[in-house]
């Protein structure tokens, strides 16, 4: 399994906005991607600006170019989370997952 794994941060004002994108609209179209097999959604709120780190599981390096391309080290982005989101890391991350074990 992989892990990839990208942090966007928002303006504290364009916080729930950005999470509401994710969980109405973009997690879902993810979620229909064959070969995906969940994700983590975490978020923390600062006084400047809050952090989101976005953990989709995918079954395979394949799997993971369905969804981002052949460049798929590149983050994708829908329009409106571009204009919500006030700095990007340039890059997402993968990872071969080795253990999972998370509370229910």
């Amino acid at each position: 399994m992989i892990a990839r794994h990208w942090r966007g941060w928002t303006k504290p004002e364009d916080a729930d906005a950005y999470e509401k994108l994710l969980r109405d609209t973009v997690l879902p179209e993810i979620q229909n991607i064959e070969g995906h097999k969940g994700v983590l959604l975490l978020r923390n709120d600062g006084p400047q600006e809050c952090q989101f780190v976005v953990i989709n599981f995918f079954e395979s390096l394949d799997a993971v170019k369905r969804f981002a391309g052949n460049d798929y080290r590149v983050p994708v982005f829908e329009p409106e989370a571009r204009r919500l989101l006030s700095r990007v890391d340039p890059f997402a991350n993968h990872f071969d997952v080795r253990a999972a074990h998370l509370p229910e």
